[in-house]
This record gives structure tokens, C-alpha cells and sequence, in this order.
């Protein structure tokens, strides 16, 4: 099977993509293409499912860029291959050849580009660091090395859906106490739960923040079993463990 990449009108024609599950060598709960070193899954089936990944991005496998994700409002800014990955949740370059990647199995993935300015960004956006300010800092961090705020374009990649992210009372609260307005992304569970939009949210600080363009490409994680990994999903199920979705950016 081949791979299946979700690109966006809004970040071309700078070589990017949202990858699916589909075209991996990954097997059982892990089945497709398995992208996270983090996952009990063999490591050198996972090497192979990045390989595959960055040959469509035209780049090694080495010049694949992730980080080692904290669900943190940190943001690495990167000239040139790490030694190892950055213990962050963003990073940002504007140096050709590299692809910067986040691995997410529910959380959003927000590839950003200035592509008059020549800088580029992507974000692992959980809920904790959006509101702790993660895509903001990544705008920041865009700016120090060029970028245009209003020059930006960002798009949430596959992320779980409101209607699929269940929340308790205390979670809500956190929300509110950060600011009252955010009530507006929760809507009335069942047996005094909430439902989240986890990407309404993350649009709204995009927007906010002033960048030129933001959208979602309106997949949901939780409910495409066959194309998206969720770790809700695995988690109501069972599983032991489940796969991450890899998604990239370069200029």
C-alpha cells in the first residue's frame, strides 16, 4: 500500500504533509505506518516507516527533525541536525533541506510557514501546551528568525473532534480559570461531563495571536480507525500500546 499524505492548499508549494497510517510496516495494533521511536513497536520497522516518510518529503532520514515531546509550551529553534532531539513541543528553521516533524496520536499537529520569509514551523499541540501558550511561543520564535505574524499560515492537522473527546468537570475548570470565554469550546456531555474541541481551541489562539491564516483539515483521529492512530481509541479499547502519526514540513 502506498502512503497516504493529507497536504493543504494554504502551505503550498513548500513540500509538507499530514501522513496517515496507511503505507507502513508496521503489524498488529501498530499495523501501517508507525512513526514513533517512543511506541513499544520494533524499532527498526519504525526506522523504515520514517525512511519511507522522508523520502516523500525529498529529504534523508537523517534531516527528519523531531523532538522528544514533553506536552510542554517549549519551542527549539534549529539550524542543523541535532544530535539528539530537542526535549520540546515546537520547532522552528529557516534552514532548506530539513523536514521538522511532530509525532501525534490525538493531540494536533500545526505545520506553520512563511514562505516570503522563508521560515517554517511545526508544533505537537496536546491541550496542556496550547494553553500553556506553545503556538504562541512557536510564533514568536518565527518572528525572532524573520517571519511575518500576519505573513503566517498554520494549519491543525488530524486531531480528535469534539464530539469524540469526553472531559471532566475539573478539566473545565482549568479552562475557566484561565479564561471564562473558553466555555465556549465545551459543550454538555452525558452524566455531567464535557465535550472539548480541542481544535476550535487551538484556531481561536492561532487567530488571536494574529496569524495571516489558520484552518483544520477536519479529520478526527479517534473516529478513522483505518487511516488515524488515537490513543483515546487505543485506550478505550484496551491495547496495550498504539501507533503515532507523523507530520512534516520543509522548505
Amino acid at each position: 500500500m502506498t502512503l497516504e499524505i493529507i497536504t493543504a492548499d494554504a502551505l503550498a508549494p513548500l513540500r509538507h504533509g499530514f501522513f496517515t497510517r496507511r503505507g507502513g510496516a508496521s503489524s498488529g495494533i501498530f499495523s501501517g505506518l508507525n512513526c514513533g521511536f517512543g511506541s513499544s513497536d520494533q524499532a527498526e520497522i519504525v526506522a523504515i516507516n520514517r525512511a519511507r516518510a522522508a523520502e516523500a518529503l525529498k529529504v534523508t532520514p537523517g534531516d527528519l527533525v523531531s523532538l522528544h515531546q514533553v506536552h510542554s509550551a517549549a519551542v527549539e529553534v534549529i539550524d542543523g541536525r541535532p544530535d539528539q532531539p530537542p526535549r520540546a513541543d515546537a520547532l522552528v528553521t529557516r534552514q532548506p533541506g530539513l523536514a521538522l516533524a511532530v509525532l501525534t496520536a490525538d493531540c494536533q499537529p500545526v505545520l506553520l510557514a512563511d514562505r516570503r520569509a522563508g521560515v517554517i514551523g511545526a508544533v505537537h499541540a496536546g491541550w496542556r501546551g496550547t494553553l500553556d501558550g506553545i503556538l504562541e511561543n512557536t510564533l514568536d520564535a518565527m518572528e525572532a528568525l524573520g517571519a511575518a505574524r500576519g505573513s503566517v499560515k498554520a494549519v491543525i492537522g488530524p486531531t480528535i473532534s469534539q464530539r469524540n473527546y469526553e472531559v471532566g468537570p475539573e478539566f473545565l475548570e482549568e479552562f475557566m480559570a484561565e479564561d471564562p470565554a473558553n466555555s465556549r469550546f465545551f459543550a454538555n456531555g452525558e452524566d455531567g461531563r464535557y465535550l472539548f474541541d480541542l481544535p476550535g481551541f487551538g484556531l481561536n489562539r492561532l487567530r488571536a495571536a494574529g496569524v495571516g491564516e489558520a484552518e483544520w483539515t477536519r479529520h478526527c483521529t479517534y473516529a478513522d480507525t483505518a487511516r488515524f492512530y488515537s490513543y483515546r481509541r487505543a485506550s478505550h479499547a484496551g491495547d496495550a500500546d498504539y501507533g503515532r502519526l507523523l507530520s512534516a514540513i520543509r522548505l
